[in-house]
């Protein structure tokens, strides 16, 4: 133990022991203060004189209380009767000395230990949350995170974004536009193929045959076409053959009409009945033959008229013929299947040998070319333009941004255009945030690169810019 640990030690004593002897000299002088009240009350003076016998009390201090004789036996029953209020007043003094004790110790205690502080040279800390660096530093702190809530704010104002938003693209159904047997298959399971690339050949014997059945039906159809050309050609021929009959006929017809203006002219005796008969005859006979000479010249002119119309219909057979002969020759090509554009197969569903129907769907094409529908809350919608830029956050690759603009904003909510629209003018109406679809445009054709090769349906995570 060293010195210093010991000098506290006898310093402590010597407190302890002041404090006991303090608390007996008081507790002395209460005794006494109690016992002047007793004589006050049994009505005793101190030093007065009396002829009876006098008693002296002493107690710790030097007090001398004289009682008369002739009082006491006065003095003895008041005592009787306030036998029972002495000891509960004694009890209650008891309790009030043992208090005071402790509060004296608790006093001394307390003494000790600052004197105790006092004399290691050490103060007592205040608590961590009055010291000021504590406070200067927490103040710091609450700036801080003041001035980045307000400027987190100006930035988050600047963008709106959503999750319910998706990789959309063309997604075309290949499908045969002929009936027949699958003969090759050129593709496989998510290949990425070209547009014109051949994908699927179909059997083309059938289609083979009809062609050359349309090929042998214009063959026909031109022959009634020259047919029809050497029946003009007839028919042409005819009609001034019938011309000159009929100038002919008119001749004739001509003359027997001078005859018989002749004979009639004649006097009776000059001429006989028979001849006037007869240039009567000639006359009419001329003007039959005139008027038939007139038919066979109609009829001449309606035979050129039946053959070019005859004409015409075998020209028409026979571009019905090369029509069919090349709807044969289309139906043949369409026993290759090429493709529409570029993608990837998927959903293929054909095999080598199976029988393809017309419009059966063999397999789909994903196009390459990808955008984003992305659809916003109408509240979303205040500053949104098309043009503004978009960062965009695919699901499937977290750790990579891509970038796009906003294209175009569809004319209607999604609601709108459902199978069930809502009928807002029936029932009990309960306002809903409607969504708009918005077609957001990558900057750059995100399916270039293999590493991120972006499929319809993957979700992402838009956020526009709109201020």
């Amino acid at each position: 133990m060293s010195e210093s640990d010991e000098d506290e030690s006898e310093q402590a004593e010597e407190k302890k022991s002041a404090a006991s002897s303090d608390g007996h000299d008081e507790s002395s002088g209460s005794g006494q203060s109690e016992n002047e009240d007793s004589n006050v009350k049994s009505g005793s003076q101190p030093g007065a004189d009396s002829k009876s016998e006098n008693k002296t009390l002493v107690f710790n201090q030097p007090v001398t209380v004289t009682i008369s004789t002739k009082e006491k036996g006065k003095d003895d029953g008041d005592k009787a009767d306030g036998k029972d209020s002495d000891k509960k007043s004694d009890d209650n003094e008891d309790k009030n000395e043992n208090d005071e004790d402790k509060d004296k110790k608790s006093d001394g205690k307390d003494k000790k230990s600052e004197d105790q502080d006092d004399q290691s040279g050490k103060r007592k800390k205040p608590p961590l949350y009055k010291r000021p660096a504590f406070i200067i530093t927490a103040a710091i702190i609450l700036v801080l995170l003041l001035v980045g809530g307000i400027i987190l704010w100006l930035i988050l104002r600047q963008y709106v974004s959503t999750d319910d938003a998706y990789i959309d693209t063309h997604v075309v159904q290949i499908s045969p536009q002929v009936s027949a047997r699958v003969q090759a298959l050129y593709i496989d399971d998510n290949q990425l193929v070209h547009k014109g690339d051949l994908v699927i050949q179909l059997d083309p014997i059938d289609y083979q045959v009809a062609l050359q059945q349309t090929q042998a039906q214009v063959i026909a159809a031109r022959g009634r076409v020259d047919q029809g050309h050497a029946q003009i050609e007839a028919a042409k021929t005819a009609v001034p053959e019938a011309l000159a009959r009929e100038k002919s006929a008119q001749a004739q017809l001509d003359n027997a009409t001078k005859d018989l203006h002749r004979f009639q002219s004649v006097d009776e005796r000059a001429r006989s009945k028979q001849q006037l008969d007869n240039a009567a005859t000639a006359q009419t006979n001329a003007q039959a033959q005139l008027e038939v000479a007139h038919a066979s010249v109609d009829s001449a002119r309606a035979d050129v008229v039946t053959a070019e119309a005859s004409l015409k219909a075998a020209e028409g057979d026979l571009k019905t013929a090369e029509a069919n002969v090349h709807r044969a020759e289309v139906n043949l090509s369409y026993c290759q299947i090429y493709a529409p554009c570029d993608g990837r197969v998927t959903e293929r569903t054909v095999e080598a040998g199976n029988f393809a129907t017309a419009g059966q769907t063999l397999f789909m094409l994903v196009d390459l070319n990808v955008w984003v529908t992305a659809n916003f809350k109408e509240t979303q919608l205040t500053h949104m333009q098309p043009g503004q830029p978009v960062t965009i956050k695919v699901d499937a690759f977290p750790h990579h941004k891509f970038h796009g603009h906003v294209d175009s904003i569809q004319a209607g909510s999604g609601s709108r255009f459902s199978v069930l629209p809502a009928e807002n003018a029936t029932g009990n109406y309960v306002k809903v945030v409607q969504r708009i679809p918005v077609k957001i445009i990558f900057e750059h054709d995100a399916n270039t690169n293999n590493a991120y090769m972006l499929s319809p349906g993957l979700s992402v995570e838009p956020r526009v810019k709109v201020r």
